[in-house]
């Protein structure tokens, strides 16, 4: 593997996900003009006269990402479409096209692959997107797949992480967590099944936070909406590893602090429910739970009448100066060092 078998060797764990992009992309340089924005972002910015192109990919493994003991092909290929389109509306643009790759053992016949792809088609269909290409190729070890988005927007519209400035609020669409604890039904269900493959759960009572997992929905109606408001978002991101993680985000790159209210982070009603039969606390889940695809954004204060109120989105916080830290404040009051505990794909396995 090295040249030099000496070499000190540093885990993948230490790191974390975001640890190693910005390790492997430290060096990186822009050298093309049309490259305006690269590593860094929920997708990248390439400028074309100006018209401005974003573009972002991303891989779902099997055994990572996704397991098919419960989740249907369908659903796989229609979450990997809204896991990348929601990239592209976390820049406030408009997603146009996407490739998918995928990589399969021969374990799959064709016809499963004729499910994915139908649900690949379905969200392509509802999302206005176009299928344009991709790659297919075999694999010793299950599923891959990797898809790219590509959108588009005029040059004011895009919106960074680096834009949100002291007093600006904090804002977030939809509620947060059900898609985590959707994931831990299916995993409870998993463990009876093996125990008794006759069992026949009823999850009817779960439906809402079992769609919110399995068959999630990329926010595309956000940017209408803002745009109907007359609201322009001063940074903005999409929620996919958990809030507190996406919050300090905008934090590093806005280099700004944070106030994060408790009693203000919209939960569902079912998903607090869950939360206490599985003896979870709801708001631990909604900070570091993920894959909800809401979308975190910040906006002037100036706007604050042009949202409050809005049964899309909720105000749950605002900026500070840098120096003042990143804070959650409990509904006791209570000032809290905000830390992200969001899922982390490299970390070491037990």
């Amino acid at each position: 593997m090295f040249d030099n078998k000496d070499i000190s060797k540093t885990s993948l764990s230490s790191l974390g996900e975001f640890g190693l992009i910005d390790h492997l992309m430290d060096n990186v340089e822009l050298k093309n003009t049309s490259s305006k924005k690269g590593v860094g972002d929920d997708a990248a910015v390439l400028d074309f006269n100006g018209e401005q192109t974003l573009v972002s990919t991303d891989f779902l493994i099997e055994g990572v990402h996704f397991d098919l003991s419960y989740m249907p092909l369908k659903h796989l290929g229609y979450k990997a479409i809204m896991v990348n389109l929601s990239d592209i509306y976390a820049m406030n643009a408009k997603a146009t096209q996407v490739t998918v790759s995928i990589a399969v053992s021969n374990r799959f016949p064709l016809e499963a692959l004729e499910e994915l792809y139908s649900g690949i088609h379905l969200a392509c269909k509802i999302y206005n997107v176009d299928l344009v290409g991709g790659d297919t190729t075999s694999s010793t070890s299950g599923l891959i797949i990797s898809v790219t988005a590509v959108g588009h927007a005029k040059e004011e519209e895009v919106t960074y992480r680096s834009g949100a400035k002291p007093n600006d609020l904090l804002v977030v669409s939809g509620d947060l967590g059900a898609a985590y604890m959707g994931f831990q039904i299916l995993e409870r269900e998993k463990e009876v099944f093996k125990v008794n493959p006759n069992n026949q759960p009823d999850l009817s009572p779960y439906t809402y936070l079992l769609e919110r997992q399995m068959k999630p929905e990329a926010r595309k109606d956000i940017k209408e909406l803002l745009n109907v408001l007359e609201v322009k978002p001063t940074s903005m991101i999409d929620i996919s590893d958990g809030l507190s993680s996406e919050t300090l985000h905008l934090c590093k790159h806005s280099n700004v602090g944070v106030n994060l209210f408790e009693d203000k982070i919209p939960l569902d009603p079912s998903m607090i429910t869950v939360c206490e039969e599985f003896n979870l606390d709801s708001t631990t889940i909604a900070l570091s739970g993920g894959e909800d695809y809401e979308l975190l954004f910040t906006v002037d204060q100036k706007d604050f009448e042009k949202i409050k109120g809005n049964p899309n989105f909720s105000i749950i916080g605002h900026m500070k100066p840098e120096s003042e830290g990143k804070h959650l404040i409990t509904r006791g009051n209570q000032q809290i060092e905000l830390t992200a505990r969001g899922w982390n794909a490299l970390q070491d396995e037990e």
